[in-house]
């Protein structure tokens, strides 16, 4: 067993758990009793709790960065990304679920999650065109971690199976940070800075991400 196989096992194990029994229940120990891994190598690989869900956030990533995209439009690219973000994620929901419950609870884990989530954020920017250096590149990588968890909201209580309504939140989302100019389709960075000005509704999109957030981000 690799590397990678081994903490999916063990992440896949814990979210297990999690969905059984609550997310507050779950140690690395008894996950990886749970796994039939060993217990050294899983207390090297995870020395924290949290280190399970930083390890699917880049487990997410790593998906979502597998085909590396050179054509189509910014907000196809963004779409595609994040979509494939969800799809890591969808196999964990009810764990994850568990998870969101508790964040509420624990603000040092919310916070953790939230830098993580800022760094694979940075990660799809560039993946998809996007410049993110700069003010300006800071600006558009904290308006995407509040595309991604407005859509994170939407998809933990989305029950259907095809992800529709989390697909159509996304398609919205994208839209309105589309508006801003944050993610340009053209050459001309300058073109659409006027959006800069009136940065309420991106402060109203990016107010929940302190509240919930994961891929969790995994950087």
């Amino acid at each position: 067993m690799d590397n990678d196989d081994f903490d999916t096992a063990l992440v896949s194990a814990a979210l297990t758990l999690a969905q059984d029994r609550g997310w507050g229940s779950v140690t690395v120990l008894a996950a990886a009793r749970e796994a039939g891994l060993a217990l050294p190598e899983a207390r090297r690989r995870f020395p924290l709790k949290a280190s399970i869900l930083l390890r699917l956030g880049r487990l997410a990533d790593d998906v979502a960065l597998a085909d590396d995209m050179i054509c189509g439009a910014v907000r196809e690219r963004l779409f595609d990304l994040l979509m494939r973000r969800l799809d890591v994620f969808q196999q964990y929901r009810g764990g994850l679920q568990s998870v969101f419950r508790s964040l509420p609870l624990d603000p040092a884990l919310t916070i953790l999650l939230g830098g993580a989530t800022v760094e694979s954020m940075r990660w799809m920017t560039d993946a998809a065109g996007v410049n993110a250096s700069g003010v300006l590149g800071f600006v558009r990588v904290n308006m995407l971690v509040a595309v991604w968890t407005h859509t994170l909201r939407v998809w933990e209580k989305d029950e259907s199976p095809d992800m529709g309504s989390t697909m159509a939140a996304l398609d919205q989302a994208l839209d309105k940070a589309g508006r801003f100019g944050l993610f340009p389709t053209g050459t001309d960075e300058n073109a659409n800075q006027d959006g800069l000005a009136d940065l309420d509704d991106v402060a109203d999109m990016d107010a929940s991400f302190a509240s919930t957030t994961i891929s969790a981000q995994d950087h």
